[in-house]
């Protein structure tokens, strides 16, 4: 929520300076009447009360997200890669998404004709949402295919990681042709 709220008032503070570093170009440029200019600088400056405090408050709030975007950016991030805690008797256990999806492709890998996987891993109040997605070679039944890779994927992570798992989806990408041999002709 933090990192929104901070994407926002960037996104403000870039336009208000955008804004500024426009009127100051087209201004030294030129571009503006001197007198009009003079007359907003005595409106600023001088008696008229609304024009002082709205000067004031502009520039306390473009001051206020300086300071904010300067924080920010000394800040260290969390770093931690995102992970999954499950909580045990002594205490927490967080295992990283990685380590998942890496057991995911382990167990997939198994399945025979299948290449090129990749995977992913997205942690649901249900349990794991694993989708992985295969390029296979096309000899076997695509359904038998993916049903033994969902039984696969679903035993060994939820075996390993003690976490359940909700749903294994299976994506097949494509199917990969074998080289065919070529047999030379003598004539």
């Amino acid at each position: 929520m933090i990192k929104v709220v901070d994407r926002l008032l960037l996104f403000v503070y870039s336009l208000a300076v955008g804004a500024a570093s426009v009127f100051a170009i087209v201004a030294a440029a030129g571009g503006v009447n001197s007198r009009w200019l003079g007359n907003v600088v005595d409106d600023i400056l001088g008696e008229d009360s609304f024009s002082q405090w709205l000067t004031i408050v502009i520039a306390v709030v473009l001051l206020l997200l300086s300071l904010r975007l300067f924080i920010v950016s000394f800040k260290r991030s969390g770093g931690q890669a995102p992970s999954i805690t499950q909580r045990s008797e002594h205490g927490d256990i967080r295992i990283s998404v990685d380590t998942v999806e890496n057991l995911a492709l382990k167990a997939a890998s198994r399945t025979r004709g299948v290449k090129d996987l990749k995977a992913r891993v997205r942690a649901a109040d249900s349990g794991l949402q694993i989708m992985i997605r295969a390029f296979v070679d096309g000899d076997t039944s695509i359904p038998a295919l993916s049903e033994e890779m969902q039984k696969t994927v679903s035993e060994l992570v939820q075996e390993t990681t003690g976490i359940p798992v909700s749903e294994v989806s299976v994506y097949i990408a494509n199917v990969t042709q074998a080289p065919t041999a070529y047999k030379s002709r003598v004539e």
